[in-house]
């Protein structure tokens, strides 16, 4: 059995969407990343394809984390670790001693849904050994892994364009095979929030 792995911070006012506050507010940024999770939620479907996991940071204490354990079929989970690195490889480390699949995404790209990730599933179930969702900012939208690979995680330049590219070259120097899906778009800084806009129209 897979699982998806949902990785999200605490929509705290000044502390999460902080490229867009000069636009929308610390307010109005932390209540656009709730948005985002509750919908993400919602497109993956009821039930979703396979388990969820939300792991949650710095902890499954807020509110909205409980509120979405209370309404939906998933289960809490702590990050940890330094940086984002640390964050993705201990929780693929962890989720891997319940799945051979994982699929690990966050909750910033608002195309991302269901049909998304069952062909990244798929894909994995297969026989590639990761799955990459390239974003067009050029990190990625989604990790597929059978393997929590410690390379796939360590010293990236997380939020730079570079992250896609260097994921590519570490998962050829483990000698992996791995597929791409379509690339997609997070919604990160103000030029974004036009996209968006569109989308719910």
């Amino acid at each position: 059995m897979a699982r998806i792995l949902i990785f999200a911070k605490a929509p705290v006012p000044g502390q999460v969407k902080t490229r867009l506050i000069p636009v929308l507010g610390p307010e109005g940024a932390a209540a656009l990343q709730a948005r985002l999770l509750r919908d993400l939620i919602v497109r993956l479907g009821a039930p979703p394809p396979v388990p969820l996991e939300l792991w949650c940071a710095p902890d499954s204490t807020h509110p909205l984390f409980q509120e979405l354990a209370c309404c939906h079929p998933l289960t809490l989970h702590r990050q940890l670790g330094r940086d984002l690195g640390e964050r993705l490889r201990n929780a693929a480390c962890d989720a891997s001693r319940r799945a051979a699949h994982l699929i690990l995404i966050g909750a910033d790209c608002p195309l991302l849904d269901g049909e998304y990730l069952q062909r990244a599933l798929l894909l994995l179930a297969n026989g590639q050994d990761a799955v990459l969702g390239p974003a067009e900012d050029g990190g990625y939208v989604l990790l597929g892994l059978r393997c929590a690979a410690a390379p796939v995680f360590t010293e990236m330049p997380w939020g730079s364009e570079r992250v896609a590219a260097l994921t590519r070259e570490r998962f050829a120097r483990l000698g992996w095979r791995w597929a791409e899906l379509p690339t997609l778009w997070d919604l990160d800084r103000p030029g974004d929030l036009m996209r968006f806009a569109d989308l719910a129209r």
